[in-house]
C-alpha cells in the first residue's frame, strides 16, 4: 500500500532536479521572448521586420529539429542540455554587449534569435526525452502536467512583467538576467542522475546497447504506425491553425478591444490562468475520464475558444473565450505528450520528437505570416478561420481521438512484453504497435 501510494504522489528527486532546471530555463526564455520585441522597436519601426521576429523564433525547429533529435539519441542528454543552455547564456551576453556598445542591428538580433532557437531545440527536446527515464509510465501524465504548468506560471506570471520592468530600467538589463537564468539552469541540469540521462545508450539490465536504428527506420516507425501517423498530421494542422489565428493578437487587443497598453500584461495573465488550470487538471481528467475522451474534448474547447474570439468585439467575452481556448490547448498537451513518450522507444525518442516537432512547428512561421495578411481584412478573421479549422478537425477525427486511451494501453502492454523478450527485436502481439529494425547509427 505504501509503495503504491508513493508511486502516485512522488515523482522522485531526479525529476525534481529536471523540473528545477526547466523552471530556470523557462524564466530565462520568458524574459528573453518579452524583451527581444521591445529591443527591436529601438532598432526599427518597420512592422514587417518586427513581426518577422515571431516567425524566426520558430524557424530553428524547421532547420534543427531533426538534427537535434539525432544528437540526443547519441549522447548523454544531461550534457547536451547543459551545452545548449550554455550557448544560450553566451548569446544573451553577446546581445547585451552589443547593446552596451551601440553595435546591435536588427539583422544581428535576427541572427542571435536563430542561435537562441538552436539551443531551445536541443534543451526542450532533451527535457521531453529524458522524462520517461525518471518516472514510471503511470506518472507520465503528472510529470508532463507539472512541467507544462511550471512553464506557464513562470513565463506568463513572472517573466513577462519582470522583463517589462527591467527594460524600462535599462535596455540591456533583461538580457543579463536571461543569461543568468540559463547559467543557473546549466548548473541544475548537471545534478540530473547520470543513469537517467544515459538510459537510451544502455541495453537491457544496464549492458551494452544494441546498434541504434538508422534515421530512416525511425521515420518508418512513425509512418507505419497508423495511429501515430494520423495523430502527427492532425496535430501539425492544428498547430498551424493556432499560429494562423494568434499572430496578430496584440493588435486585436489594442485596436478591436481598445485595451490600454498598460493592461496587456494583465490580459496575458488572465489567458495564462486558463492554460495553467488546464495543465494542472489534465492528469486528473485523464485518470477520471480516460485519455481519448479528454483529448477529444480538449481539442474541441481549443477550437471553440478561438471561434469565440473571432465572433465577438466585446473585450470581456473575447478574453474569456481566449482563456477557454488556452485551457483546452493546455489540457491537450499533457496526455498527448505522455502518449508519445509511452509509445516511442527511448532509444529513438530524440529523433522521433525531432521529426514530430519539425513537422508540427516547422509550418508555424508560414501560418503566422498568412494569418497576418488575413488580419488586414479584420483582426478577428484569423481567429474565426482558425477556430473553424480546429473544430472541424476534431469532428473529423472523433474516432481517432477516442481511440487514444485504448491505443496507449496497448502500447504500454507491448512495451512491457518487449522488455521481457530475449532480444530487442522480438515482435509484440499487438498489431498496431511497431518495432524498430536495428542498424548502424545514422
Amino acid at each position: 500500500m505504501t509503495a503504491a501510494t508513493t508511486e502516485k504522489t512522488r515523482l522522485g528527486d531526479g525529476f525534481g532536479r529536471l523540473w528545477s532546471a526547466a523552471i530556470a530555463s523557462n524564466l530565462a526564455d520568458g524574459i528573453g521572448r518579452t524583451a527581444v520585441p521591445l529591443i527591436a522597436t529601438t532598432l526599427t519601426h518597420d512592422p514587417a521586420l518586427i513581426a518577422g521576429l515571431t516567425a524566426v523564433t520558430f524557424l530553428p525547429w524547421l532547420l534543427f529539429g531533426i538534427p537535434a533529435g539525432m544528437l540526443l539519441d547519441r549522447v548523454d542528454r544531461r550534457a547536451a542540455m547543459a551545452v545548449a543552455n550554455a550557448v544560450r547564456f553566451a548569446v544573451a551576453a553577446v546581445v547585451a554587449l552589443l547593446i552596451a556598445t551601440d553595435a546591435l542591428t536588427i539583422w544581428s538580433l535576427y541572427a542571435c534569435i536563430l542561435a537562441f532557437g538552436l539551443g531551445e531545440t536541443v534543451f526542450d527536446t532533451a527535457t521531453t526525452t529524458v522524462t520517461p527515464s525518471m518516472v514510471t509510465r503511470g506518472q507520465l501524465d503528472r510529470a508532463n502536467g507539472r512541467l507544462q504548468s511550471a512553464e506557464i506560471v513562470v513565463e506568463n506570471f513572472i517573466a513577462t512583467p519582470i522583463a517589462g520592468f527591467l527594460f524600462a530600467a535599462a535596455i540591456a538589463l533583461p538580457l543579463w538576467l536571461t543569461g543568468a537564468g540559463f547559467l543557473i539552469s546549466v548548473l541544475l541540469v548537471l545534478t540530473i542522475p547520470v543513469a537517467a540521462a544515459r538510459a537510451h545508450l544502455l541495453g537491457e539490465e544496464g549492458g551494452e546497447a544494441a546498434p541504434r536504428p538508422r534515421l530512416g527506420a525511425v521515420v518508418r516507425f512513425l509512418w507505419d504506425d497508423r495511429f501515430l501517423r494520423k495523430m502527427i498530421v492532425l496535430t501539425s494542422i492544428t498547430a498551424s491553425a493556432l499560429a494562423f489565428a494568434q499572430g496578430s493578437v496584440v493588435l486585436l487587443l489594442l485596436q478591436t478591444y481598445a485595451l490600454p497598453p498598460s493592461l496587456v500584461g494583465v490580459v496575458t495573465a488572465v489567458i495564462g490562468a486558463g492554460a495553467l488550470v488546464g495543465a494542472l487538471c489534465a492528469s486528473g481528467f485523464v485518470t477520471r475520464f480516460g485519455r481519448g475522451r479528454v483529448m477529444y474534448v480538449a481539442m474541441l474547447l481549443g477550437g471553440l475558444g478561438l471561434l469565440g474570439v473571432g465572433l465577438t468585439d466585446n473585450m470581456v467575452a473575447g478574453i474569456l473565450a481566449y482563456a477557454l481556448g488556452a485551457f483546452g490547448v493546455a489540457v491537450w498537451n499533457v496526455p498527448w505528450g505522455a502518449l508519445r513518450q509511452a509509445i516511442v522507444p527511448g532509444a529513438i525518442l530524440g529523433r522521433a520528437m525531432g521529426i514530430v516537432r519539425t513537422i508540427g512547428w516547422g509550418l508555424t512561421p508560414i501560418a503566422t505570416v498568412l494569418g497576418g495578411f488575413v488580419a488586414r481584412i479584420d483582426l478577428r478573421l484569423p481567429f474565426l478561420i482558425g477556430g473553424v479549422v480546429v473544430v472541424v478537425l476534431a469532428l473529423i477525427a472523433t474516432r481517432l481521438l477516442l481511440s487514444a486511451g485504448r491505443y496507449g494501453q496497448a502500447a504500454e502492454t507491448a512495451t512491457a512484453e518487449t522488455s521481457t523478450a530475449e532480444t530487442s527485436t522480438a515482435e509484440t502481439s499487438t498489431p498496431e504497435v511497431q518495432t524498430i529494425p536495428e542498424g548502424t547509427a545514422s
